[in-house]
């Protein structure tokens, strides 16, 4: 996130686009409701009508896949109608006149075409948008789960750029993490591509200031296998040994059953986790982790925020703290090092290797943690990130892009399209929730959501059990009949294993993120006879 949580209560104007606060991020949804609760304004996009929308002063329905068209449009009508900010696109951006050109090609009509949302709605979100400044863009995975999930990214920060917003407290370009301590992970170069601290381990500088402080002779000069890489390296013996860590990929993975073929292949698989799980099935070695309460450490939080978490309670039998399990494994591969704390592998090794992180330190984590970057001891952190529009590589630059249709659209034999995501009461592949019989009475299984219309084609009743099947699998599954969906879409969640949308989801990938399409696959539906 460019901007913090403490931001989202105090905005006049909130564009969520792509986005269940309410089930995903049900905290941060909060702060957006006293917003709304204040005066302030609140657009959301989502094909769905989500509880936000609720609390929205205009919801606007798009088609799945279809936000880079309807960005492009919003885009338009402010070049347009001179509605957008002239003087910090003249000083603070490059390239306006490719992003002019490329969308003076979405007009509303064109837009709305694609979109499924009529031109004058088209017309009035920008003119909405213009009118109050400034305005906070927030997202989740309904914007990067898409073939084109760069170029919806782009997009938003395109807006948010032409509208002059970013650089600004109550502004910003706000991805919401997927899962705890995502933005941790990565910070910490849990990433193919980067060093800690979002070095690039193509820059030969970065590869030699990690081979002093690492003591390695050479370290990789190109980024390395992205997980569906991976996975599909288990197949062809291209990989031999795969190490998963904290990861259930028997059911977060689209189309199960090719994840399964792969992992019973491998030739050595490794799973480190606190319980069992669907992938841990196919284990060679299980190496048991302490759980986040076992541990001493930090988390990093959306919002860039690096949080102390202390011990709770002491792991059970023979599990132990991740960082330990993994200095145990260097060792023994003759490789030992110095940290024999949480403590001192941040101290002495990402606070002095990670520039953002460099003031950074344990004893300053007692409060409310610090938001990077914090470059020196006496820096309180940064709360939002480009101000006034100084942006750290100099000028921002606009990214025009084209919208493309996902990778599989409706067809004759399966005219429905099938989105996913997570619901309120259970997390991800219920691993830990799906051990909590309170949760489980609240939601003990998964439906198939539908909208009454298609209910109503298909002979539906609420609640009766139906197939749901897709080019790659099929699952019975209970149907929710809702309002919340247009007619058209079924919409799934992947937290319960009989009936997780992943049999079905199409192992099409974004080119740049390989981020699967999980938004998106053309599926068919029958009633039980």
């Amino acid at each position: 996130m460019t901007n913090s949580f403490a931001d989202f209560a105090k905005a006049k104007m909130l564009f969520v686009i792509g986005s269940n606060m309410t089930e995903a991020h049900p905290v941060a949804s909060t702060f957006v409701k006293e917003a709304v609760l204040a005066g302030a304004q609140l657009i959301v996009v989502d094909p769905r009508r989500t509880p936000l929308v609720d609390f929205a002063s205009l919801h606007v329905p798009i088609k799945v896949g279809s936000d880079v068209a309807f960005i492009n449009g919003v885009m338009n009508v402010l070049i347009d109608e001179d509605l957008y900010d002239k003087d910090y696109v003249a000083s603070c951006t490059t390239g306006f006149e490719q992003l002019k050109e490329k969308v003076a090609a979405y007009p509303p009509e064109r837009a709305a075409e694609i979109s499924g949302v009529s031109p004058e709605t088209i017309r009035d979100v920008a003119r909405r948008l213009a009118a109050v400044k400034p305005a906070m863009l927030i997202y989740t995975l309904g914007i990067t789960e898409h073939i084109c999930g760069v170029n919806n990214v782009l997009s938003c920060a395109n807006l948010q750029m032409l509208l002059g917003n970013v650089g600004f407290e109550c502004g910003g370009v706000n991805p919401l993490r997927g899962q705890n301590n995502v933005q941790g992970a990565c910070d910490m170069g849990a990433l193919p591509n980067v060093f800690p601290g979002y070095q690039k381990v193509d820059n030969p500088e970065a590869r030699a200031k990690f081979e002093q402080a690492w003591n390695v002779p050479k370290l990789p000069e190109k980024p390395g296998l992205m997980i569906p890489q991976m996975i599909d390296g288990l197949l062809d013996g291209t990989v031999k040994a795969f190490y998963v860590f904290g990861e259930n990929l028997a059911n977060t993975e689209p189309d199960i059953r090719h994840v399964e073929h792969c992992l019973d292949s491998a030739e050595f698989l490794v799973c480190q986790d606190i319980f069992p799980t669907e992938t841990t099935r196919f284990a060679h070695v299980i190496l048991p982790a302490a759980a986040w309460s076992e541990n001493d450490g930090t988390f990093t939080s959306s919002e860039r925020r690096v949080n102390r978490v202390r011990t709770a309670s002491a792991p059970p039998g023979e599990a132990k703290p991740n960082w330990w399990i993994f200095r145990e494994l260097a060792r023994r591969l003759g490789h030992p090092w110095k940290a024999d704390s949480a403590q001192e592998i941040w101290d002495d090794e990402i606070a002095c290797l990670a520039p953002s992180m460099a003031g950074i330190r344990y004893a300053r984590l007692e409060k409310d943690g610090i938001q990077w970057p914090a470059p020196s001891e006496d820096h309180e952190g940064t709360s939002f990130l480009h101000k006034e529009g100084c942006f750290t590589c100099g000028l921002g630059v606009f990214s025009p892009v084209d919208w493309i249709p996902p990778a599989e659209v409706p067809d004759k034999e399966y005219p429905l399209v099938l989105s996913t995501g997570r619901r309120l009461y259970h997390y991800h592949t219920r691993t830990q929730t799906g051990r909590s019989q309170g949760i489980d009475d609240l939601l003990g299984e998964e439906t198939a959501d539908i909208s009454p219309a298609d209910a109503a084609d298909y002979g539906i009743g609420h609640g009766e059990m139906i197939s749901v099947r897709s080019r790659r699998g099929e699952v019975v599954v209970r149907a929710n009949v809702t309002e919340q969906l247009p007619k058209g879409m079924v919409w799934m969640a992947f937290h319960f294993r009989e009936a997780c949308a992943n049999w079905l989801t199409n192992p099409a990938y974004d080119p740049k993120t390989q981020t699967a399409e999980y938004k998106a696959c053309a599926v068919q539906i029958a009633k039980l006879r």
